[in-house]
């Protein structure tokens, strides 16, 4: 059988293609299947030993206690089923936790970086004349705006623009650009961008199992739909980053 997908004939795309976060949660659905599913593991083996019980009671010699006894029996894949989903109701919140505790490691960070930059500006702000957007920056989170799951990627993006609008200020005078301080803040700058970059890999991570398996069915979808669990939104670069990315640096 030919390959379905075959990278030689084609079809190709010679401009390339882009891609993007779908910035979308889709929300966990379960039908009537499912519903179906856990009536039936209380009720299917009961049935069947009635049934049993019904066409062969006159060769048992105690058709009642057989009937009691299986109908007990019967009804355990519907308990344990229970205990499945309150093991997968508490995987779930454990695993919430975990996504927070990632994301807070990702705010501060760049709580850091506000700080670092706060500190750059005031060593340099009365040497040189500094971007008006840079003091706007700094002045916005100097009141400590507090970062939340709706604007990290906005304050990450704010504090990259405002250290790309002010490093190359600080290089053009050979004498900033030797004061230590500035030298070790802009050390900590390019080391506090890679620790956000390694969080947010963790917290995608995270991310990705909490999709995959609040679609994981039975237990697991069951529990996610019935407590309104959406996907979640991964990290999306803003379009300035992207388009900053494709740049030429050399």
């Amino acid at each position: 059988m030919a390959n379905l997908l075959d990278e030689v004939t084609g079809p190709v795309n010679k401009s390339g293609r882009d891609i993007n976060v779908i910035d979308k949660q889709l929300p966990v659905k379960v039908g009537f299947g499912s519903v179906l599913f856990e009536i039936a593991l209380w009720i299917t083996i009961p049935i069947l030993v009635l049934l049993y019980v019904y066409l062969m009671g006159d060769t048992l010699t105690n058709a009642t206690l057989v009937a009691v006894i299986g109908s007990i029996a019967g009804i355990l894949p519907g308990v344990i089923f229970i205990f499945r989903k309150i093991a997968a109701h508490n995987y779930f919140q454990q695993l919430e936790q975990r996504i927070q505790a990632e994301a807070s490691n990702i705010d501060n960070y760049l709580e850091q970086r506000v700080q670092v930059l706060q500190n750059v500006v005031g060593l340099v702000e009365r040497a040189i004349e500094l971007d008006k957007d840079v003091m706007k920056t700094v002045a916005a989170y100097r009141g400590g705006g507090v970062i939340n799951d709706t604007n990290r990627s906005q304050v990450n993006g704010e504090i990259n623009a405002a250290f790309n609008r002010l490093f190359p200020q600080v290089e053009a005078y050979p004498e900033l650009k030797a004061h230590n301080a500035i030298a070790d803040a802009m050390q900590q700058n390019s080391y506090l961008q890679r620790e956000i970059t390694a969080a947010r890999t963790v917290y995608n991570s995270r991310v990705t199992q909490w999709n995959t398996d609040i679609f994981a069915w039975p237990a697991k979808m069951i529990v996610a739909a019935r407590e309104g669990y959406t996907t979640r939104i991964p990290f999306t670069a803003s379009s300035e980053t992207k388009e900053m990315a494709r740049a030429k640096f050399f």
